[in-house]
């Protein structure tokens, strides 16, 4: 695959946001399409950009990599410079060079939660530089129907176990639903007062 088929790619997604009382679950599914083909089976979607925050991604690969890439470097350079950075000052910073290339913009939509000293966040960001605050987001071609079991499952108490299972139930929704969604993995994140950890794929097998 060329650079210039790479630019193209883009991947029909389905991806999915919790906060709960005691951290944030991120999830998505792993397929990305080109057009009608299918180009991958286990692209990568969630990421980990600090010890205590991370992504989730959908749109075109190349722009998302290029993001991921700036945003590493960035949160490094404002810890070297101010210390521990803001999970609201990551989706800040991320906005703006979004909202800064609205004319030629990014075809990135993304997640970013997390944990910093004010609590756990979750942001949604897209192309034209809009963060928006919320307890539960889903992105991607697939959300309406993830949106179905968040709608039916959330609630404000809800415990990180309990917030994976949802999260897995309503990528599978949308799997099973959205022509676009789809590939060999369900895979999921969890922030807590430990850190970043991706949920083992047994756990996520047996929900």
């Amino acid at each position: 695959m060329n650079n210039k088929q790479r630019e193209v790619l883009k991947t029909g997604t389905t991806t999915v946001g919790i906060v709960c009382r005691d951290g944030v679950v991120l999830a998505s599914e792993s397929k990305a399409t080109m057009g009608y083909m299918i180009a991958h089976k286990e692209v990568k979607k969630v990421f980990q950009i600090d010890d205590f925050i991370g992504v989730t991604t959908a749109g075109g690969v190349g722009d998302i990599q290029a993001l991921i890439r700036l945003t590493k470097a960035e949160i490094n350079l404002y810890k070297m410079n101010r210390g521990e950075i803001t999970v609201n000052a990551v989706s800040t910073l991320l906005g703006n060079v979004l909202h800064n290339n609205r004319y030629f913009p990014f075809m990135a939509v993304m997640l970013i939660g997390g944990k910093d000293k004010t609590g756990y966040h979750l942001y949604s960001l897209f192309p034209d530089g809009s963060s928006i605050e919320d307890k539960f987001i889903s992105t991607g071609s697939g959300s309406p129907f993830a949106y179905g079991v968040l709608e039916d499952s959330f609630h404000a108490d809800l415990s990180v176990k309990d917030a994976i299972n949802i999260a897995v139930r309503s990528i599978k929704s949308a799997r099973e639903r959205d022509i676009a969604s789809g590939g060999k993995k369900i895979v999921v994140a969890s922030i807590t007062e430990r850190g970043f950890e991706f949920v083992d794929e047994k756990d996520i097998e047996k929900i």
